[in-house]
């Protein structure tokens, strides 16, 4: 009988943490229960007696939370996440969360966002949504932003660090992969001020009566005072976020993508066996 030896296979993408059938079901009930929360102003019935959506954040907080952990839990049963991974996702997560202070007050100077794409990039969907939930509720305890609006922030980032892990093209490199990297994160820290605004304009008190969430209009006619309060309140936070984002990815993409990338063949995540007969 012939003896085999098991060879592992590190030169292609290695996600450490896998989005198996049980997940994916989890992450998308999250995704269509944050999408109802953040556009409930717009899906309201015309008319309708619509009450504060600041007396409904907190029973969301406490909804969303054990469904964020839910994921989480999820990824392990299908695919396992082992003491590396876990390792790298504190690193990571409380790199994420100092970096955020650093801009803080500034015009919408983020600079974990980059860190967030990249990672996603690198470490795939599954471990990319856990990464940038984490990172935000590390980053609110750090410095003490911690209150109903938490949990929106949560699957925001979560989204971002996930659709960063769903870029196509995996085997793409160099100054190309940089550019789609710019690009996804000047996009994605727009996007992400955007439906953070649609979380708090409509409880937002003191603004003027040609911007203000009102629940007895028309679809039409609210989505012309939100884009009109986009416009006037947030677009000087959005566009500086977004240049800083895709500055930073294209900038430092390079050597941060290399080390991610040499930890994790090192770390060998979830390694492919192949089994190959002796040399004869």
């Amino acid at each position: 009988m012939s003896r085999r030896t098991a060879t592992t296979t590190t030169d292609r993408r290695t996600d450490p943490v896998r989005l198996g059938p049980r997940a994916v079901i989890v992450l998308g009930l999250v995704s269509l229960v944050g999408v109802a929360a953040f556009c409930w102003p717009l899906l309201a019935a015309h008319g309708s007696a619509v009450a504060a959506h600041s007396a409904d954040a907190p029973w969301l907080f406490a909804a969303l939370l054990p469904m964020l952990v839910a994921v989480v839990i999820a990824t392990i049963g299908d695919n396992g996440m082992d003491p590396k991974a876990v390792a790298m996702l504190g690193m990571l997560a409380a790199a994420g969360a100092a970096l955020r202070p650093l801009g803080a007050g500034t015009a919408g100077i983020e600079p974990m966002f980059f860190l967030m794409v990249l990672s996603g990039r690198v470490l795939g969907p599954g471990f990319g949504f856990t990464l940038g939930s984490l990172t935000m509720f590390a980053s609110a305890l750090l410095t003490g932003g911690v209150g109903p609006w938490l949990p929106f922030q949560m699957l925001a980032m979560g989204w971002v660090t996930t659709g960063a892990g769903l870029l196509p093209w995996p085997s793409l490199r160099g100054r190309r992969e940089l550019a789609l990297l710019a690009g996804y994160g000047a996009v994605a820290a727009v996007a992400y001020g955007t439906v953070m605004n649609l979380q708090g304009w409509p409880y937002i008190g003191g603004l003027a009566s040609d911007i203000s969430y009102s629940p007895h209009i028309s679809l039409t006619a609210n989505l012309a005072r939100f884009t009109t309060y986009c416009l006037t309140t947030s677009l000087g936070w959005d566009l500086p976020r977004a240049a800083l984002t895709a500055v930073l990815s294209f900038t430092l993409g390079p050597p941060v993508l290399a080390a991610l990338r040499r930890a994790t063949r090192r770390a060998v995540f979830s390694p492919d066996l192949t089994f190959t007969p002796p040399a004869r």
